[in-house]
Order: C-alpha cells, then structure tokens, then sequence
C-alpha cells in the first residue's frame, strides 16, 4: 500500500547546538548538505505522486539535495511557531525558569509562540493532503522539520499531538508512515544513511 516518506530537513547550526529552530530561516550547514546529499539514492528508488515542503530554506534545500525537486510548498509544514524560544535550549529555559521545562508539556504561548494544538492542527490539514494521493495509490513524500513532523506522525496515529515527546527524530532521516491492515502505523521511523536495521518477523 501508499506510503508518506517523512524527510527531517538536514542540520543547521542551531541543531548542532540543540536549540529549539522554529521560524528562523537559517541554511544547512555543510554536515547537513551533505546529510540531505546522501538521502538522494534512497528516495531516488521511489516514485511520488506528491512532494510536499515546508517554506523555511533549510527545508527546501534538502529536498533539492535529495532529489526531490518537483515539490509544492505548504505552510502547513513549517516549524512549531516557538516564539521568544526560538534560539534557546531546554537547559537555557529551565534555568531561566529555575525548573525543569520541557517544549512538549509547558509549551510556548507565554514566550508569543504557537499552541501544540494548532501545530496539530495543522498537521491533520497536511494528512488529508496526502491522503488524496494514497487514495490513488500514489506515495507522498514531505519534507519538514523536527517538532512537526513528529506531531505529524502521532496524529497519523490517531493520538494527542503531544505523544510526539516519544518519537526522536534525527536531521536528515527519513521515516515512513503507512498501513496494516487498513490500520495507520510507522512502518519505519528516523532512519539515517548508513543505519543497518533487522527486518522484522510477520
């Protein structure tokens, strides 16, 4: 059956730093040119019916890099909004804040950012996109980053977008999100060029 190939854009200086890398439009580095370099042979193997891409640069220049040129633009894909976040880290917050804080529990609406129920929001209006293109038997690929993504793939799954805490996500991997049984499922999730995976028994 379809699948949606889910590409994590590559690293950034931010990234590389752990700091929370919302709107900020910054480029790849070239670590991460030539991590979305090395995604081109394996995406070269499929054939999409749709490609979709966030707006922000560090996005759209992966999925050149990968091959995945003829794509459309969707503001629905671009980063969890952080608001006064945007260039910290969870350590610089939580110091701050003289407590533990974490993105996916406290959010970012008191620092002006975007509620994790409208970045789930906007992950639904993403799925039924590309289930249009499933319908047809057609693969989808999207290319996107961290955060929204992995909301992305909990709501695939029918759960709250905040279930996203339990998926890591590494830059420049690539997951899939597909069927069983005409069940939603992860069929394959943040694997990396290079990863050796066992494939699992029926």
């Amino acid at each position: 059956m379809a699948e949606i190939v889910l590409v994590r854009h590559g690293a950034t200086e931010w990234s590389e730093a752990g700091k929370h890398t919302g709107r900020s439009d910054l480029l790849l580095t070239a670590k991460g040119e030539a991590g979305a370099r090395a995604l081109h042979p394996i995406l070269a193997a499929r054939t999409f019916g749709l490609t979709l891409v966030s707006p922000l640069r560090r996005a759209r220049r992966t999925a050149e890099l990968a091959g995945l040129t003829s794509y459309q633009v969707d503001g629905d894909l671009a980063e969890w909004d952080y608001g006064a976040i945007d260039g910290r880290t969870t350590a610089d917050v939580s110091a701050e804040r003289g407590a533990p804080w974490s993105i996916w529990e406290d959010g970012v609406e008191s620092a002006g950012g975007e509620s994790l129920a409208d970045v789930g929001r906007r992950a639904m209006r993403v799925i039924a996109r590309a289930t249009t293109c499933l319908n047809k038997g057609e693969d989808v690929a999207i290319v996107g980053h961290g955060h929204a993504l992995r909301v992305l793939a909990v709501t695939w799954l029918g759960l709250d977008p905040g279930a996203g805490a339990l998926l890591a996500l590494a830059p420049g991997s690539i997951s899939a999100l597909g069927f069983e049984h005409d069940r939603h499922v992860i069929e394959r999730w943040n694997v990396r060029p290079g990863d050796v995976l066992g494939r699992a028994k029926d």
